[in-house]
């Protein structure tokens, strides 16, 4: 059954001791700055117990809020492996019994979707959009405070200000938790969920009304970040939007790929849009990579690209030089000592050492995941607010779309047929070339010739031999004109 039952705050009261406790540096649980990504995040704590009775408890402490994971938000479960866990500060413990108020986790969902950027979770979106519906008459007031919230998190460190975010958030699962979860605060005769029911968990169902609620949030999480997708690169796509200048596939204009070159000096608006929807759009264009560097460059981190490039053609280079590449990478920026050092972690580093000595394709991955996250996370938004991308932007030209005075002109331009083939080209040629010999007035040619030639005959004015050599005759002569 749920553990808050009669006396649920006198045994909620009675934890409160033990946590203290568990939280002693001497004698309490060993905690220890564990990295998560690229952040050091201090006082974390593993799921790996021994007895199942203390698992049992540690699930009770998860569940009510008193423990809360740093990955996985969506359950507040302890998982027995090597996911990470903090011990939730005082303030946000049940005992405190703060008001649950609708204005609160409206202010807090205001605040998630400004640093998510309009990407909240399925349960998260219809809560904001009812709220914000609800409370129009103050969502002034209610977006104001999540500004000033957000303004004063980027104040603080990274390591606190992630912190920060898991306990909020953990807060509001524990109070607001996600459809098809059971919360631990949920209790009495008016519960809203029975706790003594089997857990639905299937696996997709032929009719969607089968779905179990997990799965039906993640068909939709999915179907939104495809719309999402399908509406960023609408206007990208030529075959759903008009190609500036011209689509050279229907006009025989070869503007567009000059323009559109890999290494063009001056990029079009739309190529420099696209560097702006993610990083690996940036860095697959190799204009935007060069963009990219100058950056770097000025802040004395060009290694990090350097480094992601060399993975990249030891990974889709030749197996022969394979060996060679490996080794030169290994000096130029993982060696003590190296002209280009990069900055990893000492784990990712024994890793990537221990395996250059079987070198294969994918040996650097780990280290090249390292220095892609660090740009992404790091320089990839500072290169956004930089002053060399907005002079790229301010440079970049806009090709006006080809226009034609006559409507013959367009259709002639835009609904020809496609070019027809070298070989039928030339038998065209040469079928032409025929017509234009038999209409050839021959008594003029051979008056012509004589003129030119008394003495030397032309062969068409031999003697008379048979059929058969004057059509040879004949044939010579056409082949000459």
């Amino acid at each position: 059954d749920c553990p808050l039952h009669k006396g649920c705050q006198h045994n909620l009261l009675s934890k409160e001791p033990l946590l203290l406790e568990m939280q002693d540096p001497k004698t309490g649980v060993k905690s220890q700055p564990q990295r998560l990504v690229i952040t050091t995040i201090p006082h974390a704590i593993t799921g790996k117990i021994d007895t199942q009775e203390a698992r049992n408890f540690v699930s009770m402490l998860v569940a009510l809020g008193y423990i809360y994971p740093l990955q996985d938000h969506r359950r507040l479960v302890i998982k027995p492996d090597a996911s990470l866990y903090r011990f939730q500060t005082p303030y946000f413990w049940p005992t405190q019994q703060w008001p649950v108020e609708d204005t609160d986790y409206a202010i807090y969902l205001a605040k998630r979707n400004i640093r998510k950027r309009g990407i909240l979770e399925l349960h998260e979106q219809e809560h904001y959009n009812r709220l914000h519906k609800w409370m129009n008459h103050k969502w002034d007031f209610v977006v104001m405070q999540a500004k000033e919230q957000y303004r004063a998190a980027k104040e603080r460190k990274k390591p606190d200000r992630v912190v920060f975010e898991c306990q909020e958030r953990a807060y509001w699962v524990v109070h607001r938790p996600p459809p098809g979860t059971v919360s631990a605060m949920d209790y009495g005769l008016d519960r809203l969920t029975d706790p003594n029911a089997d857990e639905v968990t299937g696996l997709l169902c032929c009719s969607f009304k089968h779905y179990t609620p997990l799965t039906r949030s993640l068909c939709f999480l999915c179907s939104r970040r495809l719309v999402k997708y399908c509406s960023t690169y609408k206007s990208h796509d030529p075959f759903l939007s008009n190609c500036l200048p011209s689509n050279p596939w229907l006009t025989d204009d070869a503007t567009y790929w000059s323009l559109n070159m890999p290494s063009v000096e001056i990029p079009t608006k739309m190529r420099v849009e696209r560097w702006t929807f993610s990083f690996a759009e940036l860095l697959s264009d190799p204009r935007g990579r060069d963009d990219f560097r100058l950056f770097l460059k000025k802040e004395f981190s060009g290694e990090n690209l350097a480094f992601w490039e060399g993975c990249e053609d030891l990974k889709w280079g030749e197996a022969a030089t394979m060996r060679e590449k490996a080794e030169h990478i290994y000096k130029t920026f993982l060696a003590r000592g190296a002209p280009r050092w990069i900055n990893i972690d000492g784990k990712t580093m024994e890793v990537t050492v221990k395996g250059l000595k079987h070198p294969h394709r994918y040996v650097l991955d780990p280290a090249q995941t390292h220095i892609y996250m660090l740009m992404k996370k790091d320089s990839y938004g500072r290169y956004q607010k930089s002053p060399v991308f907005k002079d790229t932007v301010k440079k970049a030209i806009c090709p006006e779309e080809h226009r034609y005075r006559h409507a013959a002109a367009f259709n002639y331009h835009f609904y020809r047929r496609p070019s027809l083939s070298p070989i039928i080209l030339r038998q065209m040629e040469q079928e032409q070339r025929a017509k234009m010999a038999a209409n050839v007035d021959i008594t003029q040619v051979m008056s012509k010739l004589s003129k030119q030639g008394k003495e030397a005959p032309p062969p068409f004015l031999a003697p008379p031999l048979r059929n058969k050599h004057k059509r040879v005759m004949f044939r010579d002569f056409y082949r000459r004109i």
